[in-house]
């Protein structure tokens, strides 16, 4: 009966710091999707050329991805509750600088905060949401993404809306929103280091037992899965709206009205994808999204504008909710480097996006878009490697045992 009992009160998310942090991803995401959907700005006003706007995707992209997994590997061994804020803090600085910047190199320095505060955020927020879902991890990652996803989708209509119309100096406007941002986060600062200051608790178990090459092989395998996901989530998040004109000679607003279905899609996955791993289990959950979407992605180069919008949003969908399943498997697959796990995997998926859009670019140019389509139609069936990774036991089974003996 104790038992039971403290098994409940454990396993209560805390829905208030969820939504808290979610809403905090919100606002970062906006700011890295503003940061990108920015650059004709600075072309056009410096005079940059197509090399130089590389090296600000460069810049950005290598301290917004790259450091993520130094951070977690930090973080995991010295927890910082306030390191939140402090992300935000550069990103707050950077904003500032891109809205006085005079030239090339002091935009290149604004990129490198904008990113760097988002590598600071990443991995501590994912540690967060784990702390904060009282069992329910899958749930609490959709959570928590759920915010970043829509940030994200936010960002160049923000752009779109403010930034373009009225110049450079207005990207001061959106410090307030890492104001705002800060705020919130040194709230959930504080609650980190309430946590902090709880009684030990007895090490949960890591669910499993597999030896060092079994682990090694899995990670692989959950490595590769991010390839097919992030680069064929590039080509749609890049070039649909080319591909669309292209195919079916749609008007440039028809075509951005599919890529907002594709993106409200995309928002509903990662919502669902986390709780539903938590009620059938992770392996199912990968299994589905990444293997599960190849018979979509291979008709789509194939049908109707019509039927294209459906498809897509499936795809979206399906691909959506592998990623917390995926990350919350590497969690458990790892019990106590949350940190350096979730460092490692946003900042791969960051910079498999960058690398994404830049290479199927290329190829656009050379054998045309609906080429790239059909090629990348194929990117799911990698999901067939999912076959190798091992059944994990939930680990929260164990989390009570503590309160159970006190009892």
């Amino acid at each position: 009966m104790t038992t039971s009992t403290n098994t409940t009160a454990v396993r209560q998310p805390a829905f208030k710091v969820l939504g808290a942090i979610s809403f905090s991803h919100f606002l970062n995401d906006t700011i890295q999707s503003l940061m990108l959907a920015i650059y004709p700005l600075f072309k056009t006003g410096f005079g940059l050329n197509f090399t130089q706007i590389g090296l600000i995707t460069l810049t950005f992209q290598c301290t917004a991805s790259l450091l993520q997994p130094v951070v977690g590997i930090y973080t995991d061994r010295h927890p910082k509750p306030y390191s939140l804020a402090l992300g935000m803090a550069c990103t707050l600085t950077g904003l500032l600088l891109l809205s006085v910047a005079a030239s090339f190199p002091v935009v290149l320095l604004a990129a490198a905060l904008v990113g760097t505060g988002s590598s600071i955020f990443h991995p501590e927020s994912a540690r967060v949401a784990r702390m904060a879902s009282g069992g329910r991890h899958g749930l609490a990652q959709s959570i928590f993404q759920v915010g970043g996803n829509a940030g994200s989708a936010t960002g160049p209509l923000l752009a779109a809306w403010i930034v373009l119309p009225y110049g450079q100096r207005s990207i001061a406007i959106f410090s307030l929103i890492a104001l705002l941002a800060m705020i919130v986060l040194i709230g959930i600062g504080r609650w980190y280091r309430h946590q902090q200051r709880q009684p030990a608790k007895t090490p949960v178990s890591s669910g499993h037992d597999l030896p060092r090459h079994h682990i090694l092989r899995t990670l692989a395998v959950l490595l590769a899965l991010i390839f097919s996901k992030f680069f064929y989530l590039a080509s749609i998040n890049s070039y649909l709206i080319f591909y669309l004109m292209h195919q079916y000679a749609l008007d440039t607003q028809t075509a951005q009205y599919h890529l907002f279905y594709f993106l409200a899609a995309v928002a509903a996955g990662a919502l669902l994808g986390g709780p539903i791993g938590d009620r059938i289990g992770r392996k199912r959950v990968i299994w589905v999204s990444i293997l599960g979407v190849a018979p979509f992605t291979l008709a789509l180069p194939y049908v109707g504008p019509g039927l294209s919008v459906v498809l897509t949003m499936i795809i979206g969908f399906m691909l959506a909710s592998a990623f917390p399943a995926i990350l919350v498997y590497a969690q458990e697959l790892f019990p106590g480097r949350i940190g350096t796990v979730s460092g490692l995997f946003f900042g791969l998926a960051f910079g498999l996006a960058g690398i994404g859009a830049a290479v199927l670019g290329q190829l656009a140019d050379l054998w045309g878009i609906v080429a790239v389509y059909k090629l990348c139609a194929f990117l799911p069936l990698i999901g067939l490697l999912a076959v190798f990774l091992p059944d994990i036991r939930h680990p929260e089974t164990t989390i009570a045992a503590p309160a159970a003996s006190k009892a």
